[in-house]
C-alpha cells in the first residue's frame, strides 16, 4: 500500500498520531520529520493521484484548505513566510508540504527549499517533545475552520 494512502487510512482508523485535524479535503497532519518546526501536510481524502483529478470545487477547497494550514503555522510558529509545495514524484497521491520558514536558519539553507535540510539529522516527529506545539497549530487550524463556514 502507498504511504499516503496507509496514513489517511490511519487517520480514519484514529490510529495516526501525527494528525491535527479533519479537514474537508482531507487531513491535516505534522511532518514525521521536524527539520522545521510545524512542517506539515495536508493529504487529500478521498486519495486520488494528483490536484488534476479534482472537479474544479474539489481543487479550489484543497488549496483553500493549504493555505489555511499555513496561516495557522504563521501564527503559532511566528515563521517568516510559508513555503508551500505538490509534488508526488515519490508517493504519487495528492498531499501538500506545508513549510514554515524562519528568519534564524542557516546562511546556506534560508535561501533554499527545505529538502536540503539534512531529514537523517532532523528530530523525528513526537508527542512529548512536539505535543504541545501540534496542540496549538490544531486550535490555530480549527479557530479559522469555524470562522470559515
Amino acid at each position: 500500500m502507498a504511504l499516503i494512502q496507509e496514513r489517511v487510512e490511519q487517520a480514519r482508523a484514529g490510529t495516526n498520531p501525527k494528525v491535527l485535524c479533519r479537514m474537508m479535503s482531507g487531513w491535516a497532519v505534522m511532518g514525521d520529520v521536524q527539520f522545521l518546526p510545524g512542517y506539515c501536510l495536508l493529504l487529500s481524502d478521498p486519495v486520488v493521484s494528483s490536484l488534476n483529478d479534482l472537479g474544479e470545487v474539489e481543487r479550489a477547497r484543497f488549496l483553500s484548505e493549504m493555505t489555511l494550514i499555513g496561516d495557522a503555522l504563521l501564527e503559532v510558529t511566528g515563521a517568516r513566510r510559508i513555503n508551500y509545495e505538490i509534488l508526488g514524484n515519490a508517493e504519487p497521491e495528492l498531499h501538500a508540504h506545508i513549510f514554515p520558514r524562519f528568519r534564524d536558519e542557516p546562511d546556506h539553507l534560508i535561501r533554499r527549499p527545505a529538502w536540503f535540510y539534512d531529514r537523517k539529522a532532523a528530530p523525528q516527529f513526537s508527542e512529548e517533545v512536539h505535543g504541545s506545539l501540534k496542540q496549538r497549530i490544531t486550535e490555530a487550524i480549527q479557530k479559522r475552520i469555524k470562522t470559515t463556514l
